[in-house]
């Protein structure tokens, strides 16, 4: 079972799914994706503004997100996002 957070949406789940198994890309390739329903610059917002400053996801350069050992682990249901601050 997954531990989310308050501030967390259905997007993230799809966000952080679709990065674990197809590797990095940019929200602009995300949305191209049958999988995710929402527009590159609703996901682009998700990833910068939530799921980044949560260490979810690393920002490669260029736009290009990653999922990071972090955001596995909450997909995995090994960690309660509720308990994550935001990073600086």
């Amino acid at each position: 079972m997954r531990l989310d957070a308050d501030w967390m949406v259905r997007a993230d789940d799809r966000i952080l799914e679709f990065l674990r198994d197809d590797g990095p890309h940019p929200p602009s390739k995300m949305e191209d994706d049958e999988r995710i329903k929402f527009g590159a610059e609703y996901l682009g917002r998700r990833c910068r503004d939530y799921l980044e400053p949560h260490g979810l996801l690393k920002n490669l350069g260029n736009g290009v997100y990653a999922i990071t050992e972090d955001g596995a682990a909450y997909l995995d249901g090994e960690l309660d996002v509720s308990e994550l601050e935001p990073r600086d």
